[in-house]
């Protein structure tokens, strides 16, 4: 048995199923991410409580370690799989959830992983690094440097091209797991879409908000 699946995550099936998967797992938190961070347009008070509910979390530290781990994995495999990829087709796997067809999300879902980590690391620098002057007054330091336009203009960036990269992602992750009917691919396709396109403007509408208004609700 120990065989069968050392050879299975060692072959690019197996590869590619796991990184499907890690990348659903991904999406799952992202969900989870961006209904904790819409308290924030309800003020202070209930945004702070989710803050300071999450950090009294015994097991929150192991949660995180795991959260990154499914981070690190998952860049790995995608670097991995665009590496192999290349070497055998000219055109990239990605593109096969489209039944071939060449869309935007398809073609630049490289470039779209880059920004999203890109984003990703200055978001843990802006909030987590941060962590014991964020948990002073949580909704004051999101709303304090959501007075920056670059930084906004950063987070809305990350956004687009989060909503960009599940636009295609959570479709492709489905088919490669096997999960492919005429009957049920296109409703998985479409939810998909509109999933990525609601977390997209989701994270987005965050910064803009406190821009527009200066900091309300703090």
């Amino acid at each position: 048995m120990l065989r069968w699946i050392d050879r299975f995550l060692n072959s690019s099936i197996g590869r590619k199923a796991l990184m499907a998967v890690t990348g659903l797992l991904l999406v799952g938190f992202v969900i989870s991410h961006l209904s904790g961070n819409l308290l924030l347009l309800q003020g202070q008070e209930p945004f702070d409580e989710y803050v300071y509910f999450l950090n009294g979390i015994a097991v929150m530290p192991l949660l995180e370690l795991g959260l990154a781990g499914l981070f690190v994995l998952h860049i790995l495999l995608a670097i991995k799989l665009t590496g192999e990829n290349r070497k055998a087709r000219p055109v990239g796997y990605e593109i096969q959830a489209d039944h071939g067809r060449k869309t935007i999300p398809s073609a630049t879902m490289i470039v779209s992983g880059v920004v999203i980590l890109g984003f990703l690391l200055k978001h843990i620098w802006d909030f987590r690094w941060r962590k014991e002057e964020f948990l002073e007054a949580p909704h004051e330091m999101v709303a304090r440097a959501f007075q920056d336009p670059l930084t906004v203009v950063i987070y809305v960036l990350g956004a687009t091209a989060l909503g960009l990269h599940l636009f295609h992602a959570i479709s492709s992750a489905f088919q490669t797991l096997g999960i492919n009917h005429p009957k049920y691919t296109p409703l998985i396709t479409g939810v998909g879409r509109v999933l990525a396109i609601g977390l997209a403007l989701g994270f987005a509408i965050i910064p803009i908000f406190f821009l527009l208004n200066g900091g309300a609700h703090q």
